[in-house]
């Protein structure tokens, strides 16, 4: 019994207990999406009730300051309409083939891969036929609550090594919506190991293919730094480095090419440049790391 089933049987016991009388039983975590129709994808409603899912507060100065793009405050603004041109490429590279599970790395630490994997989530979640699941998968040196400013959740680690179920692990950001969130849960040194488990390839299917409509972003650690984003390549759909203007150095961007060439390696985006381009929204790239370099790449403009 997948972990989806388990749920829909808790679920339903605690509603016979409480006396209530919902139908059909949503499985805890999990939104209800209706069902696509016979001649086209479901719309999924602006805004959704979370019934189970944890909700947990959030502070928009907290945001703000972490430089996540929520609220009307980045609806126009130069970062925020570079996500949309990165969700539009990874739209039209993915969404055909029902390529929905992303992981997000970077060659080394501090070039911004986790606040990358969160800006895009939060971007893919305001397009009309998609929700977003965002797994923190940095199981060494998780941080995406940190991102968000709440404390320390139970989460994957949890999942993974104590068999604590799903559902309970599932937050949702207030007024993000579309969004929910699997913490890592505590920092691990058996990180590699956890991931390459039966027990985790299993939850990546199962997640995959749970909502059509669904995206699933996974935030990997630094691909050089350590095996873990290169044991989880084969399990993603798609997957997407980013590098720092002016710190990323040739030799690591050749080196990820060539560790990533068996899989499905979508592309690098550009991170932390310095000026923009006169004719339009991007920044150029710095002279340690030209375009030529990169087989594949997105330009996004995101933060000095």
């Amino acid at each position: 019994m997948s972990f989806i089933d388990k749920a829909l049987e808790r679920a339903k016991s605690f509603n016979k207990a409480k006396g209530r009388t919902e139908s059909p039983v949503n499985p805890p975590g999990f939104s209800a999406i209706p069902a696509a129709a016979a001649d086209g994808p479901a719309i999924i409603p602006a805004e959704i009730f979370y019934t189970v899912t944890r909700t947990v507060p959030v502070d928009p100065d907290v945001l703000r300051r972490n430089r996540i793009l929520a609220g009307q405050e980045a609806g126009e603004s130069l970062a925020a309409e570079g996500y949309r041109v990165l969700r539009t490429h990874l739209l039209h590279q993915t969404c055909a083939e029902s390529r929905n599970t992303l992981m997000v790395t970077g060659p080394q630490s501090g070039e911004g891969k986790t606040l990358t994997a969160i800006n895009l989530a939060l971007s893919i979640s305001k397009e009309i036929n998609h929700t977003v699941l965002l797994v923190d998968t940095d199981l060494r040196s998780p941080s995406i609550t940190d991102y968000f400013g709440l404390p320390e959740q139970p989460g994957l680690v949890n999942y993974l090594t104590d068999g604590v179920p799903l559902p309970e692990l599932l937050i949702h950001p207030q007024g993000l919506s579309k969004l929910v969130i699997l913490p890592a849960g505590r920092p691990i040194i058996q990180a590699a190991e956890l991931l390459n488990s039966p027990r985790m390839r299993d939850l990546v299917q199962e997640l995959k293919h749970f909502y059509a409509n669904r995206y699933v972003i996974f935030d990997l650690p630094p691909l050089l730094n350590c095996a873990d984003a290169l044991t989880f390549a084969p399990l993603m759909d798609g997957i997407i480095v980013v590098i720092e203007a002016g710190k990323t150095a040739k030799e690591d961007i050749e080196r990820c090419q060539e560790m990533l060439k068996k899989f499905r390696f979508l592309g690098f985006v550009l991170n932390k440049t310095e000026e923009i381009l006169s004719q339009g929204y991007y920044y150029p790239y710095t002279k340690r790391v030209q375009p030529t370099t990169l087989k594949r790449k997105f330009k996004l403009p995101l933060f000095k």
